[in-house]
């Protein structure tokens, strides 16, 4: 039984998944958002919301806590720069898991992990068809 037993394995070994985490979290803060697994965007959202807020703090020291899971510069300037401050008046909550559909290749369920403060869109509405010419008199005739 997995009772207290917290977070996913992800059918990998504790160095491997710390490396996939970090990853994830890195391509996080650099996009916005990233399109995965629901598995791994749900360990990943565990795991990007500790570290925004870490970053919130804005000290040296956090930044360092923070630079030992994010080893791009790039990323780590992102987070403590534009995120962090973003989220200064939100208690918890930065990102999101919004769920797509299955894979086509393997039928893995695939999720958008986003940070809510940055909504670019999701990309997947389809265009309003316009009416055609005959459907659009005959409303007007009614």
């Amino acid at each position: 039984m997995r009772h207290l037993k917290k977070g996913r394995k992800l059918k990998r070994t504790h160095s491997h998944r710390k490396a996939t985490l970090s990853a994830l979290a890195t391509a996080l803060f650099l996009h916005k958002r990233i399109v995965t697994t629901v598995a791994k965007a749900k360990e990943a959202r565990r795991f990007a919301e500790k570290l925004i807020t870490k970053a919130k703090r804005g000290d040296i020291h956090a930044r360092r806590l923070v630079a030992r899971f994010i080893r791009n510069r790039k990323a780590l300037k992102e987070l403590f720069d534009e995120i962090a401050p973003r989220a200064m008046d939100r208690p918890g909550g930065y990102t999101r898991v919004v769920r797509l559909g299955f894979r086509r290749g393997d039928s893995a369920e695939l999720a958008v992990l986003e940070l809510v403060d940055y909504n670019i869109g999701t990309g997947m509405v389809k265009p309003k068809k316009e009416k055609t010419k005959e459907v659009a008199e005959q409303q007007v005739a009614s």
